[in-house]
């Protein structure tokens, strides 16, 4: 049976959200020269990431600087913004993609890191690039049942170990021009992190209202982009087109229920590429000039990309705008979620 589930909330509010660069660029150009031999032998020009992605360049940390290291440093950030103490915080959502090991989780790292503290729950929600959504609507949840006064949802992640690993797997193998296609979306990736803390509306009137907003599945796709830290393989079109159609479907029955299809003032998307960016515009008749970019020069930041996305515009946003977070993340999942600023 088809359908969106639905979400929607009354007390609760961003107080911040905040962007942690990684500091060392890696141009495309340089990728390139690295895969140049392979380029040569299976027959692809050089330049693919920049003439098909539109990904100029994407950042990596410094080494001895972890993800998870990130993800404390923009939680730090966040609270210090918000202007709340680390004793305040009631639940820590930890979202990377990015994991050291399988367990202890990484939210337990970053609670350490922070100095949070023993009475606030934190846990890992992944969910591909959805899931820094669910934290936040998980951190909604508890603070409108009254669980929790402070929720501080991260992300941090490092694309320099996988696009290592890829560019070395296809230097020293025999793939042909379709299986370096498939790796493709790998070396899209990028490194940055990003936090955001929330709160109660009737505590901070000063907030920016987090509506809720839908979601649908379409799990049928789950073997479309398949990876973990060292290799991704990704049907790269056939990915596109089902988050498009599932997008489409999700944006049909709940639109008009929230009113988004007039008066939104930006719309900020999980940053794939240049073609999914146009694909997804194009379909929902979107006003390109309202969906803020930053995949030309960050690449794919995975979880991270939407809040790292929204805090780069926040300086352009005015009281009352009305911005609507959108992901599509593999499995398939899709998400809209609305935020009054």
């Amino acid at each position: 049976m088809r359908g969106n589930s639905i979400h929607r909330f009354s007390n609760t509010s961003v107080l911040a959200v905040c962007a942690i660069d990684a500091p060392v660029v890696v141009t495309s150009t340089e990728m390139d020269d690295r895969l140049s031999e392979v380029y040569q032998r299976v027959g692809l020009r050089p330049g693919m990431l920049q003439r098909l992605a539109g990904i100029q360049e994407r950042r990596w940390w410094n080494r001895g600087t972890t993800f998870a290291d990130g993800a404390a440093m923009a939680g730090a950030k966040a609270m210090a913004e918000a202007g709340i103490h680390p004793g305040q915080v009631g639940l820590m959502v930890n979202t990377s993609v990015s994991r050291e090991h399988l367990e202890p989780s990484t939210a337990v790292a970053v609670h350490h890191t922070l100095g949070l503290p023993s009475s606030c729950q934190n846990f890992d929600v992944t969910n591909a690039c959805l899931g820094f959504v669910n934290g936040m609507q998980l951190a909604a949840a508890m603070l409108e049942s009254g669980q929790i006064d402070y929720a501080l949802v991260v992300n941090g992640e490092d694309a320099r170990g996988i696009h290592d690993s890829t560019i070395s797997r296809l230097q020293n193998g025999d793939a042909n021009a379709k299986q370096v296609f498939a790796q493709f979306a790998s070396l899209t990736l990028g490194s940055g992190a990003a936090a955001m803390v929330l709160g109660r509306t009737d505590a901070h009137p000063e907030g920016h209202r987090f509506l809720g907003g839908a979601t649908r599945a379409g799990s049928e796709h789950h073997l479309l982009c398949v990876g973990d830290m060292d290799d991704m393989r990704t049907d790269s079109t056939g990915l596109m087109n089902a988050g498009l159609a599932l997008t489409m479907d999700l944006w049909a029955e709940s639109a008009v229920d929230f009113g988004w299809e007039s008066g939104m003032d930006r719309y900020v998307m999980h940053q794939v590429s240049n073609v999914h960016t146009q694909a997804i515009s194009k379909a929902l008749d979107l006003d390109p000039a309202l969906v803020p970019l930053t995949f030309p020069t960050r690449g794919n930041l995975g979880p991270a990309a939407i809040p790292f996305t929204l805090a780069g515009v926040v300086g352009d946003l005015s009281a009352g705008d009305r911005v609507l977070l959108m992901g599509i993340g593999s499995g398939l999942n899709a998400s809209f979620s609305e935020i009054v600023w």
